[in-house]
């Protein structure tokens, strides 16, 4: 009985894991289309042109950095 479970359990993980993947693929879409809204509404126009020159991820990437600002977590020596 204990081999049948041993057996069993990596194909009932494997099974999960598909399963869990069919489920997470369509919350992943709508995800990057709303970022891909917020990207449109209030990107620069150099931000613009790198989305359609080198595509969205290099595009968002910059838009991402102009959000941040500058990095925080520097500190200087007085």
């Amino acid at each position: 009985m204990v081999v049948v479970a041993a057996l069993l359990f990596p194909l009932l993980l494997l099974g999960l894991l598909l399963a869990m993947e069919r489920v997470e693929r369509p919350l992943h879409a709508i995800d990057t289309n709303r970022e891909l809204e917020g990207f449109l509404d209030g990107a620069n126009p150099e931000e613009v042109d790198t989305f359609v020159s080198q595509g969205f991820a290099a595009g968002l990437e910059r838009y991402r950095r102009r959000r941040r600002g500058p990095q925080s977590g520097r500190h200087r020596a007085v």
